[in-house]
C-alpha cells in the first residue's frame, strides 16, 4: 500500500519542465549600459561574449542567471511591476525553472554547459536603480553566478536543460 521513499538524490534529479531563455544582457562596463542582445556565445574563462567580465577559467562569476518569476517577486515587494532585468544587471533570464534547484547539476543551454557555483548576492547599488528597500527587495532573488564548462552559442528563446548526472539512484 505503501511505496518506499524515493532517495534524495533522485528527487533532486527530478524537473518537471524545461526552463527557456527569454532575455540576454551583456553588460559593456562597470556603471555602462546593458546591451540586450537575441545571442551571445559562452567561453570558457571569460563569460559571454560582448560582456565586460574577464576573468580565468577558475573564476565562479563568469555568467549570470535570475529567474524572471523573481523580476515579479522583487517589483511585489517594492510595490511596483515586474522589474526591469537591465536594471538588475544579470546576463541570462530564464522563466520555468527553479534556479536554485540547480545545484550540482550541469547547465544546458543552447550550445553551452553551465555550471552553477553559487547565488548572486544583490549589491548595494540595487538601492540606486530600485529605490529605497530595493537592497532588501532583491534578498533572496538575486539569481546565481555559473562558470562555462563547455564553450558554445546561447539565444533567447533556448531551452534550460539539465545534464543527467552520474550516479546511480537506489531504490
Amino acid at each position: 500500500m505503501f511505496s518506499e521513499p524515493t532517495p534524495l538524490k533522485e528527487l533532486m534529479s527530478h524537473f518537471p519542465q524545461a526552463g527557456e531563455v527569454i532575455w540576454i544582457g551583456l553588460r559593456t562596463a562597470t556603471r555602462k549600459e546593458v546591451n540586450v542582445v537575441e545571442e551571445t556565445v559562452a567561453r570558457i574563462g571569460t563569460g559571454l561574449e560582448g560582456d565586460r567580465y574577464k576573468g580565468n577559467a577558475d573564476s565562479k562569476r563568469q555568467v549570470t542567471l535570475i529567474q524572471a518569476e523573481h523580476l515579479a517577486a522583487v517589483g511585489s515587494y517594492l510595490g511596483r511591476g515586474i522589474i526591469n532585468p537591465i536594471l538588475l544587471r544579470r546576463n541570462i533570464v530564464v522563466h520555468g525553472i527553479n534556479l536554485l534547484a540547480l545545484k550540482d547539476h550541469r547547465i544546458l543551454i543552447g550550445d553551452a554547459v553551465l555550471e552553477m557555483t553559487g547565488l548572486c548576492h544583490p549589491c548595494s547599488r540595487m538601492e540606486e536603480v530600485l529605490g529605497e528597500g530595493g537592497y532588501n527587495a532583491m534578498r533572496g532573488h538575486g539569481g546565481i553566478t555559473a562558470r562555462v564548462v563547455q564553450e558554445g552559442a546561447i539565444r533567447v528563446g533556448d531551452k534550460v536543460l539539465i545534464e543527467k548526472m552520474p550516479w546511480k539512484c537506489e531504490s
